[in-house]
């Protein structure tokens, strides 16, 4: 897993604001194959998104939790009508609060740009304003996932993933039940000799993609 601070800095916790509307779509997701038993990641679907010095860092997005948000936040975040559940977003820093969210706008605070106007941060300024606006629409997340450079690939040298474009009415879904058996399906049913073709793929990513 990544280190502390460099996480905090992918996240966007202490970084400028970097994200932009018309960046290209830097989001993929991470289907678990059958065969990989870490319990952090068995029968998982992660988005995860790569920061500029190739890291990757994510949130798996099929694992609601019982947990209650002020558990997480002080008295200076509007939490009481926070009613959806909070997801278990990886193994990495668990007590802290991670959004997934969409904005039309670019973002006040440091946020990462995964897909069209869909992003992704840990800043305390970006998720005290979702938890004031009526009608936003975001995920909370309990920590987050991550890889340093060149140690998903030994991964995907392991065969543990099926990797796949992002969609954003997956990430929104409001039922994660079979959602992990349903990519599993969609990535299976994909032939290697059409990998690359008809979806985005940062050109930066090493991740070959079942595409």
């Amino acid at each position: 897993m990544l280190r502390t601070a460099a996480v905090l800095l992918a996240l966007g916790a202490g970084a400028p604001v970097l994200a932009q509307q018309d960046l290209p779509a830097n989001g993929l997701f991470l289907v678990a194959k059958p065969t990989l038993l870490d319990p952090n990641f068995a029968r998982t679907v992660v988005l995860v998104t790569q920061t500029e010095d190739a890291s990757t860092v994510g949130v798996v997005i099929n694992r609601p939790s019982p947990l209650k948000l002020p558990q997480f936040l002080s008295d200076e975040f509007e939490t009481r009508n926070y009613r959806d559940p909070i997801y278990f977003g990886g193994p990495v820093m668990r007590q802290a609060i991670v959004a997934l969210y969409r904005s039309a706008s670019v973002p006040a605070a440091a946020a990462f740009h995964v897909l069209k106007n869909i992003y992704l941060t840990m800043h305390g300024e970006n998720i005290k304003q979702l938890l004031a606006t009526p009608g936003a629409q975001y995920r909370l997340y309990a920590g987050f996932s991550g890889w340093a450079p060149r140690q998903l690939e030994s991964e995907f040298m392991r065969d543990g993933w099926y990797v796949l474009p992002a969609d954003e009415a997956m990430l929104f879904r409001k039922d994660a039940d079979g959602m992990w058996e349903e990519l599993v399906e969609r990535a299976a049913r994909r032939s290697p000799r059409t990998r690359n073709s008809g979806a985005t793929i940062p050109t930066q990513w090493s991740a070959p993609c079942d595409c």
